[in-house]
């Protein structure tokens, strides 16, 4: 068999590093001139699949027979439903729009079109999430498994609601870290299995870890308060309540904000597309 040189060996039909800064400001730039009613849907559409995502998850940690690190693993793997669907399938993702950033420092996005593009999808993915939860706690999925997966979804709210600010903050920057290095992994590939491998080891990571994403509390903590006002669920819950939700998303979107826009994008812009670094 003929030897293969060593540059050929390594050599990948991936999107380098570069490369992928360039279609991240490029995708960005497209991002902010969405018409406002394709950016909502869109934004609906990727509420629900997150909660998609959530609802895997949650399957998977009501099974009290798995052990905890397997459970958080393999609940992990699955809530990678979530991104895969947003990439593959379409949609507009708060989380992942924090890698505009990119765009915005290098002057192609206006502060503006930012903060309206953060905060209109930000509202839709609300939309789609909680009213994902609607749709999952009439169907009675909850109730599968004797109750199981309601109880999770309770004792998974309950946890979330009560969480300290700075706690919350700081699980949400390190959780949006990872989302928006898969968002950008995602990118370099150019198969759908590239793009699924891409996606799946930095968020099983992150939900395995226990940080938190800020739409997929928007399905999991309105879950929790619907079953909650079910009363068919005794315990004591009392931090799940609208205000809880409040609570968790304050902290958790501005913790998001950080890990994705400023610890992600800027950092990536100040490697590969500020004006000195053009040239290299």
């Amino acid at each position: 068999m003929e030897k293969l040189p060593e540059s050929d060996m390594f050599d990948s039909d991936a999107y380098a590093p570069r490369e992928i800064a360039r279609r991240v400001e490029n995708v960005g730039v497209a991002k902010t001139q969405l018409p406002l009613l394709s950016l909502v849907m869109l934004g609906i559409l990727a509420g629900a699949f997150i909660g998609l995502g959530a609802l895997y998850f949650v399957l998977i940690k009501s099974d009290a027979t798995v052990g905890y690190a397997a459970g958080q693993a393999l609940g992990g793997m699955a809530f990678s439903l979530g991104l895969i669907l947003v990439i593959v399938a379409g949609a507009e993702l708060f989380t992942g729009n924090n890698l505009l950033a990119m765009a915005w420092a290098d002057g192609k996005v206006s502060t503006a079109a930012l903060l309206k593009n953060w905060g209109i999808v930000c509202l839709a993915n609300f939309i789609g999430a909680a009213g994902l939860a609607l749709l999952v706690f009439y169907s009675g999925h909850p109730a599968m498994n004797d109750g199981a997966i309601a109880r999770k979804y309770l004792e998974i709210a309950q946890i979330k609601c009560a969480l300290p600010f700075w706690t919350a903050f700081f699980r949400g920057v390190l959780c949006n870290i990872l989302v928006c290095m898969a968002v950008w992994m995602a990118l370099a590939g150019r198969s759908v299995t590239d793009k699924a491998i891409a996606i799946v080891f930095p968020i099983s990571a992150f939900v395995a870890a226990g940080f938190e994403h800020s739409i997929a509390n928007m399905y999991l903590i309105p879950m929790g308060i619907l079953l909650k006002a079910s009363g068919h669920y005794a315990g004591a819950y009392d931090a799940i309540t609208w205000l809880g939700l409040l609570r968790n998303l304050l902290p958790v979107i501005l913790g998001n904000l950080v890990g994705g826009s400023l610890l992600v994008g800027l950092v990536y812009y100040v490697i590969y597309l500020r004006p000195t670094a053009r040239g290299k």
